[in-house]
């Protein structure tokens, strides 16, 4: 029986409760109400996150986000004090509005596609610690800046304009129109997640998705067939905040002002209407989640040997999990639709595989223990090698993320042609490397530093959100420099790209053969276990 008052149980209407955030209570109507408690609520939780973190990471917090917020000032000032470069001011400035479309459109991909963003409270926790929708909403919004694909395009976007303006005395009011942009992008976006996932779980939901998704895709296709693209960005509403930008930086205080208030005014009623479709979420069953529990397999014919059998568990562990299933989808399609729409030649879509790879290991590989859950004390018990599990681990890994890779190829070269023998061996040599380096790098932090998550909520992710924000960054890195090595293999003869490629292949194996040594040490399997199966 429960004792004590839930955070999500309405007040007595008929007695309002004085509030005693102010010295002074107030009475505050229940939407008011509502969202103060939610922004309290929210406060506890972050204490809560924080309180959970372990060894380094407790001290690693604050030294990352300090890291993050000078990256930001530096990005939004130095490239205004950069001369003149090929890319002149002028042609940066044209390049501006659909700067700003590009960045809305890929935080609403990715957050309708992870169904609301980020968890700042685990489900499996919420079970015991419960909040309200609003919560969970402000909790998401929170989380959204902590992902280095947000991070990234957050610092193109204010080095462009800095540089687009230049160094004048009043470049810090200039810049407050891409701040308030950017909060305002990342404020809609989560709000058509709501919508998106409320859709998804009503009637046919899946299908209405996929349906609307599928036009949409269609429309886009045809406005860059036909060549109506490039204008109607051009055009776009985000040339409004371009001038706004160029009227903060000449003190042209009236055109400055009222796209400031537009832009807040759109973040306010963003983050109330998402706060609303949260609720109405919330009292939807989560039909997909609930269709992979209940539905019904035939039996399959016995495996041919140990290693089959540990294959077809770990497929089945991870096309299980709705987050890994929507993730992949969009790993696989999305770039090679930036690659389809953008005219790449093979030179530039050689960096595209690591891209791929480092997003779908980031899915669930930089913790891949954490898949089993509760099942990984049945299967540790199984009478077969730790050594053989680790390798079906390494070999589904390895096969999720080529095929994911070869769809982005495959739509790639719809525009890029049939390469030449040199592209086709970067290009391959390139995929291999940036697959096997990702898996290899992923398994030993998945060994080194497991994590207790519960990977059937679409909106989960394997690691805590700063611990996913260096796991992300140092693999966006790695692989990056990588793709640009075999990007320029392109351009020389074939037998370059083997040469360049050996070297990366023995060094991931020494840390595939490393990890697994470590792997079968029952110690540190135990440790393993016991923290993803909690």
């Amino acid at each position: 029986m429960s004792t004590a008052r839930s955070s999500t149980r309405p007040r007595d209407s008929r007695s309002p409760r004085r509030l005693d955030w102010k010295p002074r209570s107030i009475r505050l109507g229940s939407a008011t109400q509502e969202a103060v408690r939610a922004t309290r609520d929210v406060r506890h939780l972050l204490r809560f996150r924080l309180a959970g973190l372990r060894g380094r990471s407790r001290r690693a917090v604050p030294v990352t986000l300090a890291v993050l917020v000078l990256l930001t000032v530096l990005a939004a000032t130095l490239p205004a004090f950069l001369p003149e470069l090929t890319v002149s001011r002028q042609d940066m400035l044209l390049l501006l509005p659909t700067s700003y479309v590009s960045v809305l459109v890929i935080s609403l991909v990715s957050a309708a596609s992870t169904g609301g963003g980020r968890e700042l409270l685990p489900r499996h926790q919420a079970v015991a610690f419960p909040v309200s929708p609003t919560t969970d909403h402000l909790g998401a919004l929170l989380m959204a800046p902590l992902n280095i694909a947000w991070l990234l395009q957050c610092w193109t976007l204010l080095a462009a304009t800095s540089y687009a303006v230049g160094a004048r005395p009043l470049l810090p009011v200039a810049m407050a129109p891409v701040f308030l942009w950017l909060v305002t992008g990342t404020v809609m976006a989560q709000c058509l997640a709501w919508v998106v996932e409320w859709l998804r779980r009503g009637p046919s939901g899946s299908y209405v998705v996929r349906g609307t998704a599928v036009a949409i895709g269609g429309l886009v296709a045809l406005l860059v067939v036909t060549g109506r693209l490039t204008p109607m960005l051009d055009n776009s509403p985000t040339l409004r905040v371009v001038l706004a930008v160029l009227a903060g930086a000449q003190g042209d205080w009236l055109p400055w002002l009222a796209m400031m208030n537009w832009l807040l005014g759109i973040a306010i009623v963003s983050v109330v209407v998402g706060a609303w479709m949260a609720d109405r979420v919330s009292r939807r069953s989560a039909n997909d989640e609930l269709r992979v529990e209940s539905s019904r397999h035939k039996a399959r014919p016995n495996p041919g040997s140990d290693f089959v059998a540990l294959l077809r568990t770990d497929r089945a562990g991870i096309w299980r999990s709705l987050p890994m299933r929507r993730g992949m989808v969009v790993l696989a399609l999305f770039p090679g639709l930036i690659a389809l729409g953008g005219d790449f030649d093979w030179a530039k879509v050689a960096i595209f595989p690591g891209l791929v790879a480092s997003g779908g290991v980031l899915l669930f590989g930089v913790n891949s223990w954490c898949l089993d859950g509760h099942g990984a004390l049945w299967r540790d018990s199984l009478p077969v090698s730790p050594r053989l599990a680790f390798a079906s681990r390494v070999a589904v890994l390895m096969e999720i993320l080529l095929v994911a890779t070869l769809a982005t190829l495959l739509l790639a070269s719809l525009r890029a042609g049939l390469p030449d023998v040199s592209e086709l061996v970067a290009i391959v040599c390139g995929t291999v490397v940036v697959t096997l380096q990702v898996v290899a790098t992923a398994l030993r932090w998945s060994v080194r530093s497991p994590y207790a998550v519960d990977l059937r909520s679409s909106r989960a992710t394997p690691a805590p959100p700063l611990v996913m924000v260096g796991y992300s960054s140092r693999l966006a890195l790695s692989t990056t420099l990588t793709g640009l090595l075999f990007s320029v293999t392109t351009r020389a003869p074939w037998t370059w790209s083997v040469l360049l490629a050996l070297p990366f292949l023995l060094w991931s194996a020494v840390k595939l053969h490393r990890t697994s040594h470590r792997w079968a040490d029952p110690e540190v399997r135990s440790r393993v276990i016991a923290t993803v199966a909690s």
